[in-house]
């Protein structure tokens, strides 16, 4: 990788618990989701993570914490530093965590949700960020369920590369599963993507990007719960003008909605998770980038997602210029 590259990955661990079909958190998949992506070549510089709990019932019965009070992030970040001990290298991230729902009764937390992005500290420095107050992007379609519907966010960073002091905003978001109280999602084939809430959220997401980036570049990456060729993922492309970075290698072709599957339920196979970039970046390769049920993987059978890994450059004086409706 050349000294102006960055590298990124984005990733649906699913809590950890892939291990137990999502019911409960184990030791295990922190330790192999760990050293997946510690043992990449070249390191990520940043790792975006979807799917992160803070601290529940789900989240510890099936692995004791190490100390009152750690939370998944924490624990994970904890496997992080014993595989770098392991592989006799420093350790070079930073983690963050950005809360976003959580379901239970009183102080008793069944499960929580929430997003997290490990910043390689070696090569960039985090600017700002919005760990205290994560942007909500949720759509409430039925307003009596409103405080029943898992909460949708975004994260964001600015980060600044410390070689040469280019900025570059990062968010990191999943996007909610296409409601069933519309008509319309009893009246078309294909659910994932063609949700009117999925692209209320959308727009809410394009409409903070711009406000957040003005001109300067940026990353937007996550679970999409759409596939290519979807009004959402038409959408991004179209009207926001984003990059989708697989399309931008070569990887995808954006009129397929199932030629990349990147997750997998039972015996569906579904293309959900993407980059998006501003014009202002320039991808150069997906390389480890595979499809989901792919063994060739590291991360084959560590959760019912793939991730996205993916190599850029950022264009020093280019203008991320996008359309937000």
């Amino acid at each position: 990788m050349g000294d102006t590259d960055l590298r990124i990955v984005s990733y649906n661990v699913r809590y950890f618990g892939h291990a137990l079909r999502g019911l409960a958190s184990t030791l295990g998949p922190k330790r192999r989701v760990a050293a997946a992506l510690a043992t990449l070549d070249p390191l990520p510089d940043i790792i975006c993570l979807q799917e992160v709990e803070t601290q529940s019932f789900r989240s510890n019965v099936a692995h004791r914490r190490a100390r009152p009070g750690e939370t998944q992030l924490e624990a994970f970040m904890g496997r992080m530093e014993e595989t770098f001990v392991n592989l006799r290298r420093p350790m070079p991230y930073e983690a963050f965590y950005f809360r976003a729902h959580r379901y239970g009764v009183g102080d008793f937390s069944l499960y929580t949700t929430g997003l997290a992005i490990l910043v390689n500290t070696e090569r960039l420095m985090v600017d700002t960020h919005n760990v205290d107050a994560p942007h909500p992007i949720t759509h409430h379609h039925v307003r009596l369920l409103r405080e029943r519907k898992q909460s949708r966010i975004c994260a964001h960073m600015r980060l600044v590369r410390k070689d040469n002091g280019l900025a570059l905003h990062v968010f990191n978001t999943h996007l909610s599963l296409p409601t069933p109280f519309a008509r319309a999602f009893w009246s078309t084939r294909d659910k994932m993507g063609n949700g009117i809430n999925q692209l209320h959220e959308a727009r809410a997401l394009a409409q903070l990007v711009r406000r957040q980036c003005k001109s300067e570049p940026f990353v937007v990456c996550g679970d999409f719960n759409s596939p290519p060729a979807s009004p959402v993922f038409h959408f991004f492309c179209d009207e926001a003008r984003f990059i989708s970075a697989q399309a931008a290698v070569g990887q995808i072709d954006p009129r397929a909605s199932r030629g990349f599957p990147t997750a997998g339920f039972m015996h569906l196979r579904m293309h959900l998770d993407h980059i998006f970039s501003s014009a202002g970046i320039r991808w150069l390769d997906a390389e480890g980038t595979l499809a989901f049920g792919d063994a060739r993987s590291r991360f084959h059978g560590l959760s019912d997602h793939m991730p996205l890994i993916a190599r850029f450059q950022v264009e020093p004086l280019a203008e991320s210029a996008f359309v937000a409706s």
